[in-house]
């Protein structure tokens, strides 16, 4: 028999994994920006080398991330993200006494298993287990708390190296992820258990169409694309328009507050609108806010960066509720995996294809992205409420 817990828990259990995922997210994905050039200069490289070893720990998370997805629908996600937290610290760790590039880059494919199990797509997967259909709030609040990594992730980031150096800014994050984001995740229900008033995931509907699980592959390959390439590139695509540096930087700084405000918005819009409505919504946020950038330049560079961050925040949580609400909890975990896989191939790639186009283009590459949010506009407009 499933052992059922009170609804109490529902804030503590978004609590504990909305912060243990910011602790993974801030010491993964956002820790090149950061360390990436002392990183690079410590082995006499240039520090596209450390980005490329980013990219291979991007495409280790990708093959991994439908294995995971299926440990997590048979087992829930408990185990699986306590054994991120041990694997993020063996990578980090890695990392921190890495005598080559050669370990450097094998550090940061280690880091790739972890972010393959201990991310968004685990998170996600692990509140289904636990809530089944009812899973949506739950997700919502999790990207709210998450959404803060790069805020916190960066200026502690950037402390550790300035007080001790990065060899000891990685063992620091490996410490963190022991001693703090591993209790939190030991903290979420065990193995069976359920939320009273939850769905079981086990009440399987219909199996979905090929063409459906084609068209939301495309969608998260295209924003995830779309997302990287603004984050590595946007103060530079500003300029482009001609804004100022100053400005440039001012109005990036702007995204992270856009996301979590429409994040916000999103979850006062649980009970009112489909995720399908509100996935079309936002993906249409980054081209109508390309279109702003061409005509009016420079000085329409914050509302070009308050729509896209917008956009992006509720896109986030779609990767989580478009695939509960179309396809429903039944083997979500694995589903969730082969999604995102493509995804994380594109992200990979994201960098350096939309510095190519920004290089021969300059403000004119912003149309690649446009194009692709509007393709994926189209997929998400074919697609069909379950």
């Amino acid at each position: 028999m499933t052992r059922r817990i009170g609804l109490g828990r529902r804030s503590g259990v978004v609590a504990a994994l909305g912060c243990s995922l910011t602790i993974s997210w801030a010491s993964s994905y956002y820790i090149p920006a950061v360390l990436a050039v002392p990183m690079a200069e410590t082995f006499g490289l240039s520090p596209v080398w450390v980005f490329g070893a980013f990219s291979v720990a991007l495409m280790v998370s990708a093959l991994v991330g439908p294995w995971a997805g299926a440990q997590i629908d048979a087992f829930r996600g408990r185990g699986m993200l306590m054994l991120s937290n041990v694997i993020f610290a063996a990578g980090l760790t890695l990392l921190a006494v890495a005598p080559s590039p050669v370990v450097l880059f094998i550090g940061w494919a280690i880091i790739g298993l972890g972010m393959g199990i201990g991310l968004y797509e685990a998170g996600f997967a692990t509140l289904v287990g636990i809530y089944g259909q009812e899973a949506r709030g739950p997700i919502t609040g999790i990207t709210l708390i998450a959404g803060f990594a790069s805020t916190v992730g960066w200026p502690l980031s950037g402390l550790m190296l300035a007080t001790w150096g990065w060899r000891e800014a990685c063992i620091g994050w490996a410490l963190i992820h022991l001693c703090l984001a591993l209790p939190l995740n030991a903290s979420l229900p065990k193995g069976t258990e359920k939320i009273a008033g939850s769905t079981a995931p086990e009440d399987a509907g219909p199996p979905p169409s090929r063409l459906a699980l084609g068209l939301l592959a495309f969608v998260f390959a295209a924003t995830w694309f779309n997302s990287t390439a603004m984050a590595a590139h946007l103060p530079g695509l500003l300029q482009e328009s001609g804004a100022s540096l100053a400005v440039a930087i001012a109005a990036g700084a702007l995204i992270g507050p856009a996301q979590v405000a429409a994040r916000v918005l999103e979850f006062g819009l649980v009970r009112r609108f489909h995720p399908l409505a509100t996935a079309r919504l936002a993906d249409a946020a980054h081209p109508l806010a390309a279109v702003a950038l061409v005509t009016f330049g420079g000085p329409a560079a914050t509302v070009f960066a308050l729509v896209h961050g917008a956009g992006n925040g509720i896109l986030t949580i779609a990767k989580g509720t478009l695939p509960l609400a179309l396809f429903g909890p039944s083997g979500y975990g694995k589903r969730l995996g082969w999604l995102n896989a493509p995804a994380r191939f594109l992200q990979a790639a994201a960098p350096l294809l939309f510095g190519a186009a920004l290089t021969a283009w300059g403000l004119s590459a912003i149309w690649l992205t446009a194009g692709l949010g509007l393709a994926a506009l189209a997929a998400l407009l074919v697609l069909r409420r379950a």
